[in-house]
Protein backbone atom coordinates (compact mmCIF):
# COMPACT_ATOMS: atom_id res chain seq x y z
CA UNK A 1 0.00 0.00 0.00
CA UNK A 2 1.30 3.47 -0.87
CA UNK A 3 2.63 5.17 2.26
CA UNK A 4 0.26 8.13 2.18
CA UNK A 5 -2.70 5.75 2.43
CA UNK A 6 -1.01 3.92 5.29
CA UNK A 7 -0.71 7.29 7.04
CA UNK A 8 -4.38 7.94 6.47
CA UNK A 9 -5.45 4.63 8.03
CA UNK A 10 -3.29 5.13 11.11
CA UNK A 11 -4.16 8.77 11.73
CA UNK A 12 -7.84 8.09 11.07
CA UNK A 13 -7.96 5.69 14.02
CA UNK A 14 -6.26 8.23 16.29
CA UNK A 15 -8.35 11.26 15.42
CA UNK A 16 -11.50 9.12 15.52
CA UNK A 17 -10.82 8.03 19.09
CA UNK A 18 -9.81 11.51 20.26
CA UNK A 19 -12.99 13.01 18.80
CA UNK A 20 -15.15 10.15 20.04
CA UNK A 21 -14.27 10.92 23.64
CA UNK A 22 -14.89 14.60 23.13
CA UNK A 23 -18.58 13.84 22.55
CA UNK A 24 -19.23 10.42 24.09
CA UNK A 25 -20.20 11.77 27.52
CA UNK A 26 -22.51 14.57 26.29
CA UNK A 27 -25.63 12.44 25.81
CA UNK A 28 -25.06 10.44 28.99
CA UNK A 29 -24.14 13.40 31.20
CA UNK A 30 -27.32 13.32 33.35
CA UNK A 31 -26.72 9.61 34.07
CA UNK A 32 -23.04 10.11 34.99
CA UNK A 33 -23.89 13.05 37.25
CA UNK A 34 -26.58 10.99 39.00
CA UNK A 35 -24.38 7.88 39.38
CA UNK A 36 -21.47 9.78 40.93
CA UNK A 37 -23.83 11.86 43.09
CA UNK A 38 -22.45 15.18 41.95
CA UNK A 39 -23.92 18.34 40.39
CA UNK A 40 -24.16 19.82 36.89
CA UNK A 41 -21.25 22.27 37.32
CA UNK A 42 -18.88 19.42 38.13
CA UNK A 43 -20.61 17.26 35.52
CA UNK A 44 -19.95 19.77 32.76
CA UNK A 45 -16.30 19.54 33.76
CA UNK A 46 -16.30 15.82 32.89
CA UNK A 47 -16.66 17.10 29.33
CA UNK A 48 -14.71 20.32 29.70
CA UNK A 49 -11.54 19.07 31.40
CA UNK A 50 -10.87 16.67 28.52
CA UNK A 51 -11.32 19.41 25.96
CA UNK A 52 -9.44 21.88 28.15
CA UNK A 53 -6.32 19.73 28.25
CA UNK A 54 -6.44 19.33 24.49
CA UNK A 55 -6.84 23.06 24.01
CA UNK A 56 -4.13 24.33 26.37
CA UNK A 57 -1.49 21.85 25.16
CA UNK A 58 -1.99 22.06 21.40
CA UNK A 59 0.30 25.01 20.63
CA UNK A 60 3.10 23.68 22.82
CA UNK A 61 2.80 20.18 21.39
CA UNK A 62 2.71 21.59 17.87
CA UNK A 63 6.00 23.36 18.48
CA UNK A 64 7.48 20.23 20.07
CA UNK A 65 6.44 18.24 17.00
CA UNK A 66 8.37 20.62 14.73
CA UNK A 67 11.43 20.29 16.99
CA UNK A 68 11.45 16.59 17.88
CA UNK A 69 9.33 14.78 15.29
CA UNK A 70 5.59 14.32 14.79
CA UNK A 71 5.46 10.52 14.61
CA UNK A 72 7.20 10.04 17.96
CA UNK A 73 4.73 12.31 19.74
CA UNK A 74 1.78 10.73 17.94
CA UNK A 75 2.79 7.26 19.20
CA UNK A 76 3.16 8.60 22.75
CA UNK A 77 -0.30 10.16 22.52
CA UNK A 78 -1.95 6.84 21.72
CA UNK A 79 -0.41 5.18 24.79
CA UNK A 80 -1.40 8.01 27.17
CA UNK A 81 -4.93 8.13 25.74
CA UNK A 82 -5.41 4.37 26.27
CA UNK A 83 -4.24 4.59 29.89
CA UNK A 84 -6.54 7.54 30.59
CA UNK A 85 -9.50 5.66 29.11
CA UNK A 86 -8.90 2.63 31.34
CA UNK A 87 -8.60 4.74 34.48
CA UNK A 88 -11.69 6.81 33.62
CA UNK A 89 -13.76 3.66 33.26
CA UNK A 90 -12.63 2.47 36.71
CA UNK A 91 -13.35 5.78 38.51
CA UNK A 92 -15.45 5.54 41.68
CA UNK A 93 -15.72 9.26 42.52
CA UNK A 94 -16.30 12.43 40.56
CA UNK A 95 -12.84 13.68 41.50
CA UNK A 96 -11.21 10.52 40.15
CA UNK A 97 -13.09 10.80 36.88
CA UNK A 98 -11.99 14.42 36.50
CA UNK A 99 -8.33 13.49 37.11
CA UNK A 100 -8.37 10.58 34.68
CA UNK A 101 -10.24 12.53 32.00
CA UNK A 102 -7.38 15.02 32.29
CA UNK A 103 -4.92 12.24 31.45
CA UNK A 104 -7.10 11.22 28.52
CA UNK A 105 -7.05 14.80 27.28
CA UNK A 106 -3.25 14.94 27.35
CA UNK A 107 -3.08 11.89 25.09
CA UNK A 108 -5.77 13.26 22.81
CA UNK A 109 -3.82 16.52 22.41
CA UNK A 110 -0.85 14.60 20.99
CA UNK A 111 -3.21 12.81 18.57
CA UNK A 112 -5.07 15.96 17.48
CA UNK A 113 -2.01 18.04 16.62
CA UNK A 114 0.06 15.42 14.89
CA UNK A 115 -2.72 13.70 12.95
CA UNK A 116 -3.39 16.59 10.56
CA UNK A 117 0.32 17.53 10.34
CA UNK A 118 1.33 13.96 9.44
CA UNK A 119 -1.41 13.76 6.79
CA UNK A 120 -0.32 17.13 5.36
CA UNK A 121 3.27 15.88 5.11
CA UNK A 122 2.21 12.68 3.33
CA UNK A 123 -0.30 14.29 0.96
CA UNK A 124 1.46 17.60 0.25
CA UNK A 125 0.57 18.44 -3.33
CA UNK A 126 -2.46 18.05 -5.54
CA UNK A 127 -4.25 15.51 -3.31
CA UNK A 128 -3.99 17.41 -0.03
CA UNK A 129 -7.69 18.27 -0.05
CA UNK A 130 -8.65 14.63 -0.54
CA UNK A 131 -6.35 13.44 2.25
CA UNK A 132 -7.55 16.02 4.78
CA UNK A 133 -11.14 15.51 3.63
CA UNK A 134 -10.97 11.82 4.52
CA UNK A 135 -9.22 12.69 7.78
CA UNK A 136 -12.07 15.07 8.58
CA UNK A 137 -14.50 12.20 8.03
CA UNK A 138 -12.86 10.48 11.01
CA UNK A 139 -13.53 13.57 13.13
CA UNK A 140 -17.16 13.66 12.08
CA UNK A 141 -17.54 9.89 12.48
CA UNK A 142 -16.07 10.14 15.98
CA UNK A 143 -18.61 12.78 16.89
CA UNK A 144 -21.63 10.86 15.63
CA UNK A 145 -20.39 7.60 17.12
CA UNK A 146 -19.86 9.34 20.45
CA UNK A 147 -23.42 10.60 20.60
CA UNK A 148 -25.01 7.35 19.43
CA UNK A 149 -22.66 4.81 21.01
CA UNK A 150 -22.91 6.40 24.44
CA UNK A 151 -26.68 6.03 24.39
CA UNK A 152 -26.47 2.37 23.35
CA UNK A 153 -23.78 1.47 25.90
CA UNK A 154 -25.47 3.27 28.78
CA UNK A 155 -28.78 1.53 27.97
CA UNK A 156 -27.17 -1.91 27.80
CA UNK A 157 -24.40 -1.63 30.39
CA UNK A 158 -23.35 1.34 32.55
CA UNK A 159 -21.69 4.67 31.87
CA UNK A 160 -18.29 3.08 32.59
CA UNK A 161 -18.47 1.18 29.32
CA UNK A 162 -18.23 4.42 27.30
CA UNK A 163 -14.61 4.72 28.44
CA UNK A 164 -13.59 1.07 28.67
CA UNK A 165 -14.53 0.47 25.03
CA UNK A 166 -11.58 2.69 24.06
CA UNK A 167 -8.99 0.44 25.66
CA UNK A 168 -8.72 -2.39 23.08
CA UNK A 169 -8.89 0.10 20.19
CA UNK A 170 -6.26 2.28 21.84
CA UNK A 171 -3.91 -0.65 22.34
CA UNK A 172 -4.29 -1.61 18.68
CA UNK A 173 -3.74 1.99 17.57
CA UNK A 174 -0.57 2.30 19.67
CA UNK A 175 0.87 -0.85 18.10
CA UNK A 176 -0.22 0.05 14.56
CA UNK A 177 1.21 3.58 14.66
CA UNK A 178 4.58 2.41 16.02
CA UNK A 179 4.79 -0.28 13.35
CA UNK A 180 3.74 1.67 10.25
CA UNK A 181 4.46 5.39 10.61
CA UNK A 182 7.80 6.95 9.68
CA UNK A 183 9.11 10.49 10.03
CA UNK A 184 8.91 12.45 6.76
CA UNK A 185 9.48 15.96 8.09
CA UNK A 186 12.93 17.03 9.23
CA UNK A 187 12.88 18.23 12.84
CA UNK A 188 14.30 21.70 13.35
CA UNK A 189 17.96 21.75 14.35
CA UNK A 190 19.64 24.14 16.78
CA UNK A 191 16.36 25.58 18.08
CA UNK A 192 15.11 25.53 21.67
CA UNK A 193 11.65 25.02 23.09
CA UNK A 194 10.16 28.25 24.46
CA UNK A 195 8.96 26.95 27.84
CA UNK A 196 7.99 30.38 29.32
CA UNK A 197 5.95 31.14 26.22
CA UNK A 198 4.21 27.76 26.32
CA UNK A 199 3.38 28.13 30.02
CA UNK A 200 2.07 31.69 29.60
CA UNK A 201 -0.11 30.72 26.63
CA UNK A 202 -1.50 27.63 28.39
CA UNK A 203 -2.22 29.63 31.55
CA UNK A 204 -4.08 32.27 29.54
CA UNK A 205 -6.25 29.71 27.76
CA UNK A 206 -6.88 27.84 31.02
CA UNK A 207 -8.04 30.97 32.83
CA UNK A 208 -10.30 31.91 29.92
CA UNK A 209 -11.99 28.52 29.86
CA UNK A 210 -12.28 28.47 33.65
CA UNK A 211 -13.96 31.86 33.49
CA UNK A 212 -16.42 30.55 30.93
CA UNK A 213 -17.30 27.33 32.76
CA UNK A 214 -17.15 27.83 36.56
CA UNK A 215 -20.51 29.56 36.76
CA UNK A 216 -22.61 32.29 35.26
CA UNK A 217 -20.56 34.43 32.87
CA UNK A 218 -21.59 37.54 34.85
CA UNK A 219 -20.22 36.27 38.18
CA UNK A 220 -17.33 38.38 39.59
CA UNK A 221 -15.04 35.32 39.67
CA UNK A 222 -15.76 34.46 36.04
CA UNK A 223 -15.23 38.06 34.91
CA UNK A 224 -11.99 38.32 36.89
CA UNK A 225 -10.58 35.13 35.41
CA UNK A 226 -11.51 36.27 31.90
CA UNK A 227 -9.82 39.66 32.35
CA UNK A 228 -6.70 38.01 33.77
CA UNK A 229 -6.66 35.66 30.79
CA UNK A 230 -6.60 38.55 28.34
CA UNK A 231 -3.82 40.29 30.28
CA UNK A 232 -1.70 37.13 30.14
CA UNK A 233 -2.37 36.81 26.42
CA UNK A 234 -1.12 40.38 25.87
CA UNK A 235 2.03 39.56 27.87
CA UNK A 236 2.46 36.39 25.82
CA UNK A 237 2.14 38.24 22.50
CA UNK A 238 4.68 40.88 23.54
CA UNK A 239 7.14 38.25 24.77
CA UNK A 240 6.82 36.12 21.63
CA UNK A 241 7.77 39.06 19.43
CA UNK A 242 11.16 39.17 21.17
CA UNK A 243 11.76 35.42 21.61
CA UNK A 244 14.50 33.86 19.49
CA UNK A 245 12.53 30.63 19.01
CA UNK A 246 8.89 31.45 19.88
CA UNK A 247 6.47 28.67 20.75
CA UNK A 248 3.96 30.42 18.49
CA UNK A 249 5.29 32.11 15.38
CA UNK A 250 3.09 35.21 15.18
CA UNK A 251 4.22 35.79 11.60
CA UNK A 252 1.79 33.02 10.61
CA UNK A 253 -1.03 35.47 11.19
CA UNK A 254 0.34 37.69 8.44
CA UNK A 255 -0.89 35.01 6.04
CA UNK A 256 -4.39 36.25 5.26
CA UNK A 257 -5.74 32.85 4.32
CA UNK A 258 -4.40 31.28 7.54
CA UNK A 259 -5.84 34.01 9.77
CA UNK A 260 -9.26 34.36 8.14
CA UNK A 261 -9.65 30.60 7.84
CA UNK A 262 -8.99 30.16 11.55
CA UNK A 263 -11.44 32.92 12.50
CA UNK A 264 -14.05 31.11 10.40
CA UNK A 265 -13.11 27.91 12.28
CA UNK A 266 -13.61 29.61 15.64
CA UNK A 267 -17.07 31.03 14.91
CA UNK A 268 -18.42 27.99 13.08
CA UNK A 269 -16.99 25.69 15.77
CA UNK A 270 -18.85 27.57 18.50
CA UNK A 271 -22.11 27.09 16.66
CA UNK A 272 -21.64 23.51 15.54
CA UNK A 273 -20.49 22.18 18.94
CA UNK A 274 -23.27 24.13 20.64
CA UNK A 275 -25.88 22.58 18.34
CA UNK A 276 -25.24 19.05 19.63
CA UNK A 277 -25.66 20.24 23.23
CA UNK A 278 -28.84 22.17 22.42
CA UNK A 279 -30.40 19.23 20.57
CA UNK A 280 -29.46 16.82 23.37
CA UNK A 281 -31.24 19.06 25.89
CA UNK A 282 -34.20 19.38 23.55
CA UNK A 283 -34.60 15.65 22.94
CA UNK A 284 -34.12 14.59 26.57
CA UNK A 285 -35.51 17.45 28.65
CA UNK A 286 -38.22 18.84 26.37
CA UNK A 287 -39.33 15.72 24.49
CA UNK A 288 -38.50 13.20 27.26
CA UNK A 289 -36.48 10.76 25.15
CA UNK A 290 -33.85 8.48 26.72
CA UNK A 291 -30.11 8.85 25.91
CA UNK A 292 -30.27 6.07 23.29
CA UNK A 293 -32.92 7.84 21.23
CA UNK A 294 -31.34 11.25 21.77
CA UNK A 295 -28.12 9.90 20.26
CA UNK A 296 -29.88 8.17 17.38
CA UNK A 297 -31.85 11.31 16.52
CA UNK A 298 -28.57 13.20 15.99
CA UNK A 299 -27.42 10.77 13.29
CA UNK A 300 -28.65 12.88 10.31
CA UNK A 301 -26.36 15.73 11.38
CA UNK A 302 -23.08 13.87 11.36
CA UNK A 303 -24.04 11.26 8.77
CA UNK A 304 -24.39 14.11 6.29
CA UNK A 305 -21.00 15.46 7.40
CA UNK A 306 -19.42 12.05 6.87
CA UNK A 307 -20.84 11.83 3.36
CA UNK A 308 -19.98 15.37 2.28
CA UNK A 309 -16.49 15.65 3.86
CA UNK A 310 -14.39 13.68 1.35
CA UNK A 311 -16.42 14.97 -1.59
CA UNK A 312 -15.84 18.61 -0.63
CA UNK A 313 -12.15 17.89 0.00
CA UNK A 314 -11.71 16.47 -3.50
CA UNK A 315 -13.67 19.34 -5.05
CA UNK A 316 -11.45 21.88 -3.29
CA UNK A 317 -8.39 20.35 -4.99
CA UNK A 318 -10.04 21.14 -8.30
CA UNK A 319 -11.96 24.37 -7.71
CA UNK A 320 -10.36 25.94 -4.65
CA UNK A 321 -11.67 26.38 -1.13
CA UNK A 322 -13.19 29.86 -1.07
CA UNK A 323 -16.47 29.25 -2.90
CA UNK A 324 -17.15 25.86 -1.33
CA UNK A 325 -16.42 27.06 2.21
CA UNK A 326 -18.54 30.19 1.92
CA UNK A 327 -21.47 28.39 0.32
CA UNK A 328 -21.36 25.72 3.00
CA UNK A 329 -21.48 28.26 5.82
CA UNK A 330 -24.46 30.08 4.27
CA UNK A 331 -26.34 26.77 4.00
CA UNK A 332 -25.45 25.90 7.60
CA UNK A 333 -26.67 29.31 8.83
CA UNK A 334 -29.99 28.62 7.12
CA UNK A 335 -30.18 25.24 8.84
CA UNK A 336 -29.58 26.77 12.28
CA UNK A 337 -32.24 29.39 11.72
CA UNK A 338 -34.70 26.76 10.50
CA UNK A 339 -34.10 24.63 13.61
CA UNK A 340 -34.72 27.63 15.88
CA UNK A 341 -38.41 27.31 14.99
CA UNK A 342 -38.88 23.92 16.65
CA UNK A 343 -41.55 23.47 19.32
CA UNK A 344 -42.32 20.78 21.88
CA UNK A 345 -44.43 18.98 19.25
CA UNK A 346 -42.43 19.45 16.04
CA UNK A 347 -42.30 16.18 14.11
CA UNK A 348 -38.93 14.48 13.91
CA UNK A 349 -38.70 14.47 10.07
CA UNK A 350 -38.84 18.29 10.13
CA UNK A 351 -36.10 18.40 12.77
CA UNK A 352 -34.03 15.89 10.79
CA UNK A 353 -34.26 18.18 7.74
CA UNK A 354 -32.70 21.02 9.71
CA UNK A 355 -29.93 18.74 10.98
CA UNK A 356 -29.20 17.60 7.42
CA UNK A 357 -28.95 21.22 6.25
CA UNK A 358 -26.45 22.05 8.98
CA UNK A 359 -24.48 18.85 8.36
CA UNK A 360 -24.33 19.51 4.63
CA UNK A 361 -23.18 23.09 5.12
CA UNK A 362 -20.52 22.36 7.74
CA UNK A 363 -19.32 19.37 5.71
CA UNK A 364 -18.94 21.58 2.65
CA UNK A 365 -16.94 24.07 4.73
CA UNK A 366 -14.61 21.98 6.89
CA UNK A 367 -12.43 20.00 4.51
CA UNK A 368 -11.73 22.82 2.00
CA UNK A 369 -11.04 25.22 4.86
CA UNK A 370 -8.67 22.77 6.58
CA UNK A 371 -6.71 22.05 3.39
CA UNK A 372 -6.42 25.75 2.51
CA UNK A 373 -5.28 26.74 6.01
CA UNK A 374 -2.70 23.96 6.26
CA UNK A 375 -1.57 24.42 2.66
CA UNK A 376 -0.96 28.13 3.17
CA UNK A 377 1.96 27.68 5.61
CA UNK A 378 5.58 26.58 5.04
CA UNK A 379 6.23 22.86 5.52
CA UNK A 380 8.60 23.43 8.45
CA UNK A 381 5.81 25.15 10.41
CA UNK A 382 3.02 22.64 9.86
CA UNK A 383 3.27 21.27 13.39
CA UNK A 384 2.71 24.62 15.08
CA UNK A 385 0.17 25.62 12.40
CA UNK A 386 -1.81 22.47 13.11
CA UNK A 387 -1.52 23.25 16.81
CA UNK A 388 -2.92 26.76 16.32
CA UNK A 389 -5.75 25.46 14.15
CA UNK A 390 -6.64 22.69 16.60
CA UNK A 391 -6.41 25.08 19.56
CA UNK A 392 -8.90 27.44 17.94
CA UNK A 393 -11.30 24.61 17.08
CA UNK A 394 -11.13 23.08 20.56
CA UNK A 395 -11.46 26.47 22.27
CA UNK A 396 -14.70 26.95 20.36
CA UNK A 397 -15.88 23.48 21.43
CA UNK A 398 -15.10 24.13 25.11
CA UNK A 399 -16.73 27.57 25.02
CA UNK A 400 -19.86 26.35 23.22
CA UNK A 401 -21.62 24.89 26.28
CA UNK A 402 -21.02 27.97 28.49
CA UNK A 403 -22.24 30.10 25.58
CA UNK A 404 -25.46 28.09 25.34
CA UNK A 405 -26.02 28.39 29.08
CA UNK A 406 -25.29 32.13 29.12
CA UNK A 407 -27.72 32.76 26.25
CA UNK A 408 -30.40 30.71 27.99
CA UNK A 409 -30.05 32.70 31.23
CA UNK A 410 -31.88 35.52 29.45
CA UNK A 411 -34.98 33.29 29.70
CA UNK A 412 -34.25 31.04 32.70
CA UNK A 413 -32.32 32.12 35.84
CA UNK A 414 -28.92 30.44 36.04
CA UNK A 415 -29.56 28.53 39.29
CA UNK A 416 -32.86 27.19 37.90
CA UNK A 417 -31.19 26.28 34.61
CA UNK A 418 -28.44 24.33 36.39
CA UNK A 419 -31.03 22.45 38.41
CA UNK A 420 -33.10 21.56 35.34
CA UNK A 421 -30.17 20.18 33.36
CA UNK A 422 -28.39 18.48 36.23
CA UNK A 423 -31.35 16.77 37.87
CA UNK A 424 -33.06 14.01 35.84
CA UNK A 425 -36.05 14.05 38.25
CA UNK A 426 -37.12 17.37 36.71
CA UNK A 427 -38.32 15.40 33.68
CA UNK A 428 -41.79 13.94 33.90
CA UNK A 429 -43.50 12.57 30.82
CA UNK A 430 -41.35 14.70 28.57
CA UNK A 431 -42.10 17.95 30.38
CA UNK A 432 -39.89 19.95 32.75
CA UNK A 433 -41.50 20.22 36.18
CA UNK A 434 -42.15 23.74 37.35
CA UNK A 435 -42.92 27.06 35.71
CA UNK A 436 -39.92 27.16 33.39
CA UNK A 437 -40.78 24.60 30.70
CA UNK A 438 -41.78 27.23 28.10
CA UNK A 439 -38.89 29.54 29.03
CA UNK A 440 -36.43 26.64 28.76
CA UNK A 441 -37.59 25.87 25.22
CA UNK A 442 -37.41 29.57 24.30
CA UNK A 443 -33.85 29.71 25.59
CA UNK A 444 -32.88 26.81 23.33
CA UNK A 445 -34.47 28.60 20.37
CA UNK A 446 -32.60 31.82 21.13
CA UNK A 447 -29.30 29.92 21.31
CA UNK A 448 -29.90 28.56 17.79
CA UNK A 449 -30.62 32.05 16.45
CA UNK A 450 -27.33 33.30 17.93
CA UNK A 451 -25.51 30.38 16.33
CA UNK A 452 -27.05 31.16 12.96
CA UNK A 453 -25.68 34.70 13.23
CA UNK A 454 -22.21 33.40 14.16
CA UNK A 455 -22.18 31.16 11.10
CA UNK A 456 -23.08 34.09 8.84
CA UNK A 457 -20.20 36.15 10.24
CA UNK A 458 -17.97 33.13 9.69
CA UNK A 459 -19.11 33.05 6.05
CA UNK A 460 -18.01 36.67 5.62
CA UNK A 461 -14.50 35.83 6.81
CA UNK A 462 -14.43 32.79 4.56
CA UNK A 463 -15.32 34.92 1.54
CA UNK A 464 -12.95 37.80 2.30
CA UNK A 465 -9.86 35.69 2.91
CA UNK A 466 -9.01 35.18 -0.77
CA UNK A 467 -8.21 31.91 -2.52
CA UNK A 468 -4.42 31.65 -2.16
CA UNK A 469 -1.77 32.61 0.36
CA UNK A 470 -0.49 36.17 0.38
Amino acid sequence: MEYKWVVLTVTTVGIFMATLDSSIIVVGLPQVVSSLQTNLVEGVWFITIYRLMITVLLVGIGRMADLYGRVRLYNLGFAIFSLGSLLSGLSITAEMLLAFRLIQGVGAAFLFVNSVAIVTDAFAGSELGKGIGINQVAINAGTITGYTLSGVLIQLFTWRSIFLINVPIGIFGTYWSRKRLKEISHPARGEKFDLPGAVTFSASITLLLLGLTLGSITDPLSLGLTVLSFLLMIIFALAERRASFPVLDLSLFRIRLFTAGNIANLLSGLAFAGLAFVMTLYFQLVRGYDPLHAGIFLIPLDATLIFIGPISGSLSDRWGARGLSTTGLVVAAGGFFYLSGFTATTSYPLIALGLVLVGFGIGLFRSPNASSVMGSVPGAKRGISSGVRSTIINTSIVASIPLVLSVMTADVPYNILVNIIGNPTTISGGQIIGNYAAAFLTGLQHALVIFSALILVSAVFSFLRGSRPD
